[in-house]
């Protein structure tokens, strides 16, 4: 941590959740994130955090990302992160491989032999 003022750094407001665990502690705890910078979050929770307490973060698109609390305040708290990550990344939708799919899809064979179909068909 260190004493470099640096929030006129641009931040990305925002709202979503991750999930954060505390250096030497098993369970984690899911937590609001209220803005984002290269640098750094702004995450509310209910985590027994500290400053200078070593925590990594489970951000979306991200992945985890380790960095320390530079501040508390409430149940809001401050983590400054060991490595820039691009922020933008967060905010992009996931993608899985039912996204890649149409969500409604009808069979392009229609049934030659099925009455309800006769007039549907073209006749060459």
């Amino acid at each position: 941590m260190s004493a470099v003022d640096t929030r006129h750094i641009s931040r990305d407001s925002l709202f979503l959740a991750a999930d954060v665990r505390l250096d030497g502690i098993a369970d984690g705890h899911r937590v609001k994130v209220r803005n984002l910078s290269p640098g750094g979050m702004m995450a509310d929770g209910d985590a027994p955090v500290v400053r200078g307490s070593i925590i990594t973060v489970d951000l979306r698109n991200i992945g985890r990302v380790e960095g320390s609390v530079a501040w508390v305040q409430g149940n809001r708290f401050g983590i400054a992160f060991n490595k820039e990550i691009d922020p933008k990344l967060a905010r992009a939708p996931t993608s899985t491989a039912q996204d890649t799919a149409p969500r409604f899809t009808r069979s392009s064979v229609l049934d030659p032999n099925d009455p309800a179909n006769a007039e549907r068909l073209r006749k060459i």
